[in-house]
C-alpha cells in the first residue's frame, strides 16, 4: 500500500509538473499582446497584465515543486495530461476576454471565445470585430496558432530534459489512427521539425497575404489563423472585407496546404522531391475530394446565376476550401448561396483534412479506410471464398487500426447527434442546430441559421454546450471518454 501510494504521489507530481510547464509557456505568449497594447496605446493592457501575472506565477512556482525523477508516465497518463491542460488552457485563454472592460463579456462569452481560439474553431461572439482593440485581435489569432499544432506538441520538443514521458503526451495529443508513426527516431526531434514547418508555412502565408494587398498587421493575424485552420479574422466580414480575388485565392490555397499532413512536408524537404507528398494515399484522396467539392460549388454558383463565372470560381474555390478544411474564413454573402450548396459545405466540414494537419473533423484517412472497407465488403459478397486486404501505399492496414476507425466514426457521429438534439431541445430550429454543431464540433467556425453572422446570438446555455462540443471535436472525443471511464482510475 505504501509503495502504491508513493507511486501515485510521484505520478501525479509528474503530471502537475508538466501542466505547470505548459502554463508557464502559455504565460510567455502573452508578452506579444502586452507589447501591442503599448505600441497602439490601448487600455486593454490591464487584462493581459493580470492574466500574465496569474499564469506566470502558477507556471513558475509549479515548476519549482520537487518531483521524483524515477517516475515515468504510463501511456494512459498522457490522456490525463491532455484533458487537464485543455481545461486549464480554456480557462486561461478566456481570462483576457473576461477581464477586458470594453468587451463586456459574460463568463459564457469569454469561455466560448477562448475555447474557440485554442481549438482553432474561429466561431466568435463578437458582433463588431472591426472596432476591437488590435491586441485582442492579435491575441485571438495567436490562440488559433498555439492551438493549431498544439502547445503540447511544442512542449514535447523540450520534454526530453524533464524525463517524465513526453512521448505519452505527444501521442495523446496527436490526432489520427496512425499517430504512432514518427518522422525521426527521437520524438522530440519530430516535434521540433513539425513546429519548424508550421512556422515556415505561416511566414510564407503572411508574405502572400501582404503581397495580395493586406496591411502587415492583418497579414500576420490572418496567416496565424489560416495555417492553424482557425478562422479568426480582424474584420467582421472576414476576407470578404477586402473584396479582393487575390486575397481569397491566397486564403483558399493555404487552407488546402494547411490541411496536408505536415509529416509529408518534412519528407518532401528531406528527400528534395514532391513525390513524397503525391505518393501518399491519404493526400491523393484528400485533394481529390477537395477539388470535387470545389468544382461542384463553383458550377452550382455559376449555374444558379449567383455569380458570373469569375466570381463563382474565386468565391466557390475559397469558401469550399475554407469550410472543408475547417478553416472558417468567409467571403461575402454566403447566406444568399443556394441552400443545397451550404448544406454540402457544412457536411464537408466533417471530412476535414489529413491526419497530422491542423484541421478538425473526422480526417480524410478514416473516410478512405471506411471507403476501402465498404468496397472490400462488396467484393467479399460477390466472392465469399476470396481473401481481401485493405492496403494504403502497399502497406496492410491492421485490424486494430480499422477497428479504431469504426469506433471513432461511430462515437463522433453519435456525439454530433447528441449535440444537435440538445440544441433542438434549447429551442433552435434544425437548420441552426445542424449548422452550429457542425461549426463547433468540427472546429470549422462558420455557423448557419441564427449563428450565420455571429455566435453571440446563442443563449448562455448553448454557449457552454458548444464550448464542450469544440473541445470534444478538437480532442477527438476518446481522450475525454478515457479519463472519465471507471477503468482508467483502476490500478
Amino acid at each position: 500500500m505504501i509503495k502504491n501510494a508513493k507511486y501515485y504521489e510521484g505520478r501525479f507530481s509528474a503530471i502537475f509538473y508538466i501542466c505547470s510547464y505548459l502554463i508557464f509557456l502559455f504565460s510567455l505568449s502573452l508578452i506579444i499582446p502586452i507589447i501591442l497594447c503599448i505600441i497602439y496605446k490601448e487600455r486593454d493592457i490591464t487584462a493581459f497584465l493580470i492574466t500574465f501575472a496569474i499564469t506566470f506565477s502558477i507556471g513558475f512556482f509549479g515548476r519549482l515543486t520537487k518531483r521524483s525523477t524515477d517516475i515515468r508516465l504510463r501511456g494512459r497518463d498522457g490522456f490525463l495530461v491532455v484533458v487537464i491542460f485543455w481545461v486549464l488552457f480554456s480557462l486561461m485563454s478566456a481570462m483576457p476576454f473576461l477581464l477586458d472592460q470594453h468587451l463586456h463579456f459574460s463568463a459564457a462569452d469569454a469561455i466560448f471565445e477562448g475555447v474557440s481560439g485554442i481549438t482553432t474553431t474561429g466561431a466568435s461572439v463578437i458582433s463588431q470585430v472591426d472596432g476591437t482593440a488590435k491586441a485582442i485581435l492579435y491575441y485571438r489569432a495567436q490562440l488559433n496558432f498555439l492551438g493549431g499544432l498544439g502547445i503540447i506538441v511544442l512542449a514535447t520538443a523540450i520534454f526530453s530534459s524533464l524525463g517524465i514521458g513526453g512521448s505519452k503526451v505527444y501521442l495523446s495529443e496527436t490526432p489520427g489512427p496512425l499517430k504512432e508513426d514518427k518522422l525521426t527516431p527521437k520524438l522530440t526531434d519530430t516535434a521540433k521539425h513539425l513546429w519548424f514547418i508550421y512556422v515556415a508555412l505561416a511566414i510564407v502565408c503572411a508574405l502572400s497575404f501582404y503581397a495580395a494587398g493586406m496591411n502587415a498587421f492583418d497579414a500576420i493575424c490572418h496567416s496565424l489563423a489560416t495555417v492553424a485552420l482557425g478562422g479568426f479574422s480582424t474584420h467582421s466580414a472576414s476576407l470578404g472585407y477586402y473584396h479582393s480575388s487575390a486575397i481569397e485565392m491566397v486564403g483558399g490555397v493555404f487552407s488546402l496546404l494547411a490541411g496536408v499532413n505536415f509529416a509529408l512536408y518534412f519528407l518532401a524537404v528531406n528527400r528534395r522531391s514532391l513525390k513524397a507528398i503525391w505518393q501518399d494515399a491519404e493526400f491523393r484522396f484528400y485533394i481529390s475530394v477537395a477539388l470535387s467539392v470545389a468544382a461542384f460549388t463553383i458550377l452550382s454558383l455559376y449555374l444558379t446565376h449567383t455569380y458570373d463565372f469569375k466570381d463563382a470560381f474565386v468565391h466557390g474555390f475559397f469558401q469550399s476550401a475554407s469550410m472543408m478544411t475547417d478553416n472558417g474564413l468567409m467571403t461575402n454573402n454566403i447566406d444568399k448561396w443556394p441552400t443545397y450548396v451550404m448544406i454540402l459545405l457544412l457536411a464537408s466540414s466533417f471530412f476535414g483534412g489529413c491526419v497530422g494537419s491542423t484541421c478538425g473533423g473526422i480526417k480524410a484517412i478514416r473516410f478512405l479506410i471506411l471507403y476501402k472497407r465498404s468496397d472490400l465488403e462488396l467484393r467479399q459478397l460477390i466472392n465469399p471464398r476470396a481473401i481481401y486486404l485493405i492496403k494504403l501505399d502497399n502497406n496492410r492496414v491492421s485490424e486494430r487500426v480499422i477497428n479504431s476507425v469504426y469506433g471513432l466514426f461511430f462515437v463522433y457521429m453519435m456525439f454530433a447527434g447528441i449535440f444537435i438534439w440538445i440544441m433542438l431541445a434549447l429551442g433552435y430550429d434544425i437548420k441552426s442546430a445542424f449548422g452550429t454543431v457542425a461549426a463547433c464540433m468540427n472546429n470549422m467556425g462558420i455557423g448557419y441559421g441564427v449563428t450565420g453572422e455571429t455566435f453571440g446570438t446563442l443563449s448562455n446555455t448553448a454557449k457552454w454546450v458548444m464550448s464542450a462540443a469544440m473541445l470534444f471535436g478538437r480532442l477527438e472525443i476518446f481522450p475525454i471518454l478515457i479519463v472519465f471511464s471507471r477503468s482508467f482510475w483502476q490500478p
